[in-house]
């Protein structure tokens, strides 16, 4: 499994911006330093653009089509460059109004949402967490990443969330690393009642749950956690960051990770009896 960081996907992305604006200065029959002193800035900034090092303005890209003489190209350059923009956001601006917010972002799209595809080696995924283990994971990333303590309203929109998708026809296919069932996330209270939700929600028909046993062979190391959203998005959770994933070949990518991890994902009873047996642990 690729380990996508913004240095294997964005910078991918902002060089295959960057190969378009040199094409057009090169049908333009213009040099970089000839496009830099129609831009009014120093040759050097042409040559980061172009090589994928520093990401153009909407200002710059406006700029360098009028100094290509190509002024219908700049709203098309202008709107690729902005999903490259928009692919990864960390953590510290995502939230930076604090944790309600980044509950609030997603909310249009788990609304359009009909299949969920998700892969958790760390945590609960969000829409099978009782609010009680919510509460918990919510308060660790506060004090981690020193946001703004809004844990309860977070908590409350996560809850609203998981109320409306659970209301629906939506179905979930969801794959849970079995060191997920022994975390040490919340206490033994709380994990006990965690699992014991998440039994129920293995006999739901909308739901098909695996877990991935801990000694299993596999040719993929476990990825980082990640939601599919039918076939249109998938969302990475990095340490760092949240990152978006619209290009078809990298959803077909994390598609077939998931396939693969399916394989290996024990379902049904054998999957209760391995929540059951971490339960027992837990109390």
């Amino acid at each position: 499994m690729p380990s996508y960081t913004p240095s294997s996907s964005v910078i991918a992305a902002r060089k295959a911006l960057a190969e378009r604006l040199h094409d057009l200065r090169r049908d333009a029959g213009i040099t970089g330093r000839e496009l830099s002193r129609r831009c009014g800035w120093h040759p050097a900034k042409t040559t980061r653009i172009q090589a994928g090092k520093a990401a153009p303005s909407d200002a710059d890209i406006r700029a360098w089509c009028q100094a290509c003489d190509a002024p219908d190209q700049t709203d098309d350059l202008i709107a690729a460059s902005r999903v490259v923009d928009s692919m990864y956001v960390e953590w510290r601006r995502l939230e930076k109004t604090g944790l309600r917010h980044a509950q609030d972002s997603v909310l249009d799209l788990y609304r359009r949402t009909r299949h969920f595809r998700v892969y958790a080696h760390r945590v609960m995924p969000g829409m099978l967490q009782t609010r009680e283990y919510t509460r918990a994971v919510l308060t660790a990333v506060q004090r981690i990443r020193n946001t703004v303590d809004d844990v309860d309203a977070a908590l409350d929109a996560r809850m609203d969330r998981q109320a409306m998708l659970h209301r629906s026809r939506r179905t979930f296919a969801i794959l849970i690393e079995e060191q997920v069932l022994h975390g040490g996330v919340a206490d033994a209270a709380t994990m006990a009642g965690q699992l014991g939700t998440l039994i129920e929600f293995s006999t739901r028909p909308t739901v098909s749950l695996g877990i991935i046993p801990v000694h299993t062979g596999r040719r993929r190391s476990p990825a980082e956690d990640f939601y599919m959203f039918d076939d249109t998005q998938t969302s990475v959770e990095l340490v760092s960051g949240h990152l978006r994933l619209t290009q078809p070949h990298e959803v077909a990518m994390y598609a077939a990770a998931f396939t693969e991890f399916t394989e290996m994902a024990l379902f049904g009873h054998e999957a209760r009896r391995r929540i059951a047996s971490a339960l027992r642990r837990h109390r």
